[in-house]
């Protein structure tokens, strides 16, 4: 394993249908290990030759027909493939590995939630809510090193929206799924990385709406994608970035992959 390690996590919205951008943006930025959530397809159907041509020869796969889906894919050897079922009812939704170091890495992709934020009218809302719920008393058991990555859905902080005010009452910044982002936060005192290197309020938006005619004109932006750390592991990151660019590449997806370096 080399000294510095680079993994990149992006919701990609259909990795198939998305696979010319993911292999320019492998070719461009190399990172050591790609997360990807929402992958929207089947294991047997994984474009994995794509990947193995690019040196990612390690695939972890977690698929779904048409819907959810994570996948991990490395350039080094990963061990110990986890699928936990935060969400409870079979769906794709996570994928766990353990590095050569001995440090976990799990995917996550949480759900969206729905548009209501009420459990009692919306029961995707209630399933979200309950989700983070879960993650929390995984990460309050948790001992061993780990770095946690994907698509939260939450974006936390009122600088992590394009309009604080305005979306108070938007599903992914309501005050309830903030405080139980936080509550998962503290059960492990995870630290966010995307905030460590670049602290509020600085932009730092992960997701554009594709209801946007112009997404870059409009900038209406939320902070959905994070990297989080244990603490210890947090110590060895080096640098993290957000490539926002990709959200203008062609046949984008509404997400732009976040990357974050370790030197182990």
């Amino acid at each position: 394993m080399a000294d510095t390690l680079k993994i990149a996590s992006w919701n990609i919205n259909s990795v198939r249908f998305r696979i010319n951008i993911v292999e320019q943006f492998l070719k461009e930025e190399a990172p050591d290990i790609l997360c990807l959530q929402e992958t929207k397809v089947i294991d047997g159907d994984f474009p994995r030759a794509a990947f193995e041509a690019l040196g990612y020869r390690h695939n972890l796969l977690h698929g779904q027909r048409m819907h959810h889906g994570v996948a991990i894919l490395s350039k080094v050897p990963v061990v110990e493939d986890d699928r936990l079922d935060w969400q409870a009812n079979g769906e794709a939704r996570h994928v766990g590995v353990r590095l050569p170091n001995g440090v976990r890495l799990e995917n996550v992709y949480v759900p969206a939630g729905g548009d209501v934020p009420d459990r009692t009218v919306n029961p995707k809302f209630g399933q979200k809510l309950d989700f983070v719920e879960r993650m929390t008393g995984w990460s309050e058991g948790l001992r061993v090193p780990t770095i946690l990555v994907g698509d939260f859905n939450i974006a936390p902080l009122e600088c992590d929206v394009w309009s604080h005010k305005a979306l108070l009452d938007v599903v992914s910044h309501t005050p309830i799924e903030v405080e139980a982002l936080g509550r998962l936060q503290a059960a492990h005192d995870w630290v966010d990385l995307g905030r460590s290197f670049l602290p509020a309020p600085t932009r730092n938006w992960t997701w554009w709406s594709y209801r946007a005619k112009d997404w870059l004109a409009s900038d209406r932006g939320r902070r959905l994608d994070h990297m989080w750390a244990s603490p210890e592991v947090a110590k060895a990151a080096t640098e993290h970035k957000v490539h926002e660019s990709c959200r203008s590449w062609l046949k984008p997806s509404d997400h732009v992959p976040i990357v974050t370096e370790f030197a182990f």
